[in-house]
């Protein structure tokens, strides 16, 4: 990738009434901010660069813009730095930059910031990974991304404040920001002044959420949606989806959540060599070990102590063809594993753990038995290219930290909307409102076949009982786990898939 300055010496305007309207979480009665600006106002730093994406040789402008946006109550709330590449001309030809499709990326936490979706992804560079999850230590390079979709479509990747460059305005309690409505208000109050910043609301809009980004993607798009005068996404991706996480979180009574676990499980165990494959690829004993899962697992654990001992001993056994986990440890553990445990327990024989984001990587299990992810060396990796691909290529040089972590403590901190047992955790039911108020809306669901965190089960069950209409309701797995880009050939798989997703054809 290409790459020469530019200067940007003009200063953030005000907030007109559309924009604060998309700062108000769909209320009607909004204000204008009152007092003094914020923040004093950076000029955007903006570089022009060039580079080949799926074939085709792009001219574009990269910037690193803060906008300020208000809180819902119309006061000052933050100052969000986004990182935009926008195409000045594809394959030699200038892009009307109006009808030009958007996608905006973020990453989950909650709220941490993008340099995994940035710089692992589709940013237009990206961190190339060893092919072999094996190789210690882990290296790494970046390079031009191929897979980049900037011949189709221009990137935003959001850091929510509190991350990156992104803060609260000065008095503010960052803590007033964690919780699924007032952090969705956050980041759709930037979207909305985004896009008019731009002169971008009549260009197709799309979302793409990782992780915890998924609620937020959701949260997004109702809120947007909702606005006197609505913004309407075309569509989300959610990747790494946990829009239905309290039907498939492994409490030990809940049995839907081993069922849509187990194929994971296959996956990890296929590529240890723990399972007889039989000549089977992975995709056929991943689709063998569903099959299994729904018309014999389930309805096992439906009958709990009623099944009879032959029919549970038989189950047992079918458990260990596909987990590689023997039939005795099933017995004595009433036909559940969870996926915490099989981590430990599938490789013990070898003295090592499995991976929680990806469980094709392993490392040695420590004295207590468990130990850190092994596969968090692939975000280390991604931190560091950010940090160098600021410098180096963005030319960034603001004395500010770039803040990595997340300013959250922990999920206790997080108000998830979920007051009472008797809560519902509504995410899929904003999706169907999108669905009735934009017919070309749409949804893709993407998971990795070895993210023990959000399992291709679980994405798959989220979409067959949402309701979301099936010919709108895309839904791709590929290898790798929450991360499944770090694979070169996921990548170009994702990328192949998120063009079709984009025009709308399958």
């Amino acid at each position: 990738m290409n790459a020469e300055p530019a200067t940007m010496s003009h200063r953030a305007p005000l907030f007109p009434r559309l924009l604060l309207c998309a700062l108000l979480a769909a209320t009607a009665d909004a204000a204008e901010p009152t007092g003094p600006p914020t923040f004093t106002a950076r000029a955007p730093v903006i570089t022009r660069h060039s580079g080949s994406f799926n074939g085709r040789k792009v001219a574009f402008t990269a910037t690193v813009e803060g906008l300020d946006v208000a809180d819902a109550a119309g006061r000052h709330g933050a100052r969000v730095v986004s990182f935009a590449y926008t195409a000045d001309q594809v394959a030699g030809q200038r892009v009307a930059a109006a009808q030009r499709p958007v996608m905006f990326f973020f990453n989950g936490g909650p709220i941490v910031a993008s340099p995994y979706l940035h710089m692992g992804s589709f940013g237009p560079q990206r961190v190339v990974f060893p092919e072999d999850p094996s190789t210690t230590p882990l290296t790494w390079e970046l390079r031009e991304n191929s897979y980049s979709l900037l011949d189709v479509a221009d990137l935003v990747f959001i850091d929510p404040a509190g991350t990156g460059f992104s803060r609260v305005a000065p008095g503010k309690d960052p803590a007033g920001y964690f919780s699924i409505i007032a952090d969705g208000q956050q980041v759709a109050a930037f979207v909305a002044a985004w896009l008019q910043r731009h002169g971008r609301l009549e260009s197709p809009k799309f979302v793409f959420g990782e992780s915890y980004g998924t609620h937020r993607a959701v949260e997004i798009g109702r809120q947007l949606a909702a606005l006197p005068e609505p913004i309407l996404l075309d569509g989300i991706v959610l990747f790494g989806q946990a829009v239905n996480i309290v039907e498939y979180s492994q409490r030990p009574r809940n049995i839907i959540s081993y069922v849509v676990s187990l194929p994971t499980l296959a996956a990890t165990a296929w590529h240890f060599g723990k399972v007889e494959r039989a000549g089977r690829s992975l995709e056929q004993f991943i689709a063998a070990a569903r099959e299994f899962a729904r018309d014999e697992y389930l309805v096992a654990l439906y009958q709990g102590n009623t099944l009879p001992e032959a029919e549970r001993a038989r189950v047992a056994r079918g458990l260990e063809g596909f987990s590689g986990i023997p039939a005795a440890y099933y017995l004595e553990h009433d036909l559940r594993i969870t996926k915490e445990t099989f981590r430990i327990e599938l490789l013990r024989d070898r003295g090592v753990l499995i991976g929680r984001n990806d469980s094709r990587y392993t490392a040695p299990v420590t004295d207590k038995g468990s130990g850190p992810d092994p596969s968090n060396v692939l975000s280390k990796a991604l931190e560091q290219a950010m940090l160098s691909h600021l410098r180096n290529t963005l030319r960034v040089d603001w004395d500010e930290p770039y803040v990595l972590g997340s300013p959250v403590s922990g999920l206790e901190a997080w108000d998830w909307g979920a007051t009472t047992p008797f809560s519902d955790w509504p995410y899929v039911d904003s999706v169907n409102e999108l669905m009735k108020k934009h017919p070309r809306f749409r949804v893709m669901l993407g998971t990795g076949y070895h993210d023990t965190q959000t399992t291709i089960g679980a994405a798959e069950y989220a979409a067959t009982q949402s309701g979301w209409p099936a010919e709108r309701t895309w839904v791709r797995e590929y290898p790798g786990g929450h991360m499944a880009y770090s694979i070169n050939a996921t990548a170009q798989a994702l990328g192949d898939d998120l063009r079709k997703f984009i025009s709308g054809k399958p």
